[in-house]
């Protein structure tokens, strides 16, 4: 009896915090899709109302930053950072409110893990706050076109090679290793209570941009708005983390992503 009552409060706990995970990615996919359907209205008119004309789309954008558009670019980030990266950190969300249920059955899971949630999520947007400051330089130095794409194949044929590279580094093997063992990292990492829940959320949260920040550089190369890009990214990380042979994957990217880098800086000096 006890135990069938245990099993369903853990299926009570799973159906509550998937769904509230579900909204959390619909709702941040669909801001995406919008801010990516709008892009090239957004792009062609600045804070002073001028309208760059269409045949200068590839150029690299002259129009000098104010703070509205710093934070619009860090909600894009932040907002992006949530669409991608939560379905990925999904196995180890679940995998945290079951040990935290397992570990009290009279305990409130779903606040505890809505704190992991926001820990995760705080590093995040941290890193979106450097990519809004990257993005900037970029724009100032006019190595961004208005489409926030790499306007010089050298930029992002370093880009690429750097990329792929990394994936073959210790560091970014140790930190995938952790997001692909939910249940370890929480067994090493496991704090009592709600400070506990938003210090291991944000452990998660750093280990895994350890993981995945320098694929994150390649939407300079595609353009940060880019659904089609933006999706493949979310997807390879999504793949990284949960399938068998998610290091091989990896490994095949980054020769994939070193290979085009080449080939990219092949063009430049061909030149």
């Amino acid at each position: 009896m006890l135990l069938e009552i245990t099993e369903a409060v853990l299926k009570r706990d799973r159906a509550t915090v998937v769904a509230g995970l579900a909204t959390i990615i619909v709702l941040a996919w669909a801001y995406v899709v919008y801010l990516s359907s709008n892009m090239p209205s957004i792009a062609m008119s600045g804070d002073s109302g001028m309208v760059i004309h269409p045949a200068q789309m590839s150029m690299p954008n002259i129009h000098v930053w104010g703070s509205g558009d710093v934070i619009f670019t860090f909600l894009m980030w932040a907002v992006m950072m949530v669409a991608m990266m939560t379905p990925s950190a999904t196995p180890m969300i679940l995998t945290f409110a079951q040990v935290n249920r397992q570990q009290d059955n009279h305990r409130t899971v779903v606040p505890t893990t809505i704190i992991f949630l926001l820990g995760y999520l705080l590093v995040w947007i941290c890193f979106s706050a450097g990519a809004t400051f990257v993005q900037w330089g970029l724009h100032s130095a006019a190595l961004l076109s208005p489409e926030m794409i790499s306007v010089t194949p050298l930029l992002g044929g370093i880009l690429l090679i750097l990329a792929g590279v990394y994936q073959f580094t210790p560091l970014k093997n140790i930190c995938l290793s952790r997001c692909r063992t939910p249940l370890g990292f929480l067994m090493t990492e496991w704090r009592e209570g709600t400070k506990g829940a938003l210090i291991m959320g944000m452990r998660h949260g750093i280990y895994c941009v350890g993981c995945c920040w320098f694929l994150m550089t390649l939407l300079f190369v595609a353009g940060v708005m880019n659904l089609v890009w933006v999706a493949l990214i979310a997807l390879y990380v999504l793949v990284e983390k949960v399938i068998p042979a998610g290091q091989w994957v990896s490994r095949a990217i980054g020769l994939l992503t070193v290979g085009w880098g080449a080939w990219l800086l092949i063009q430049v000096w061909g030149m």
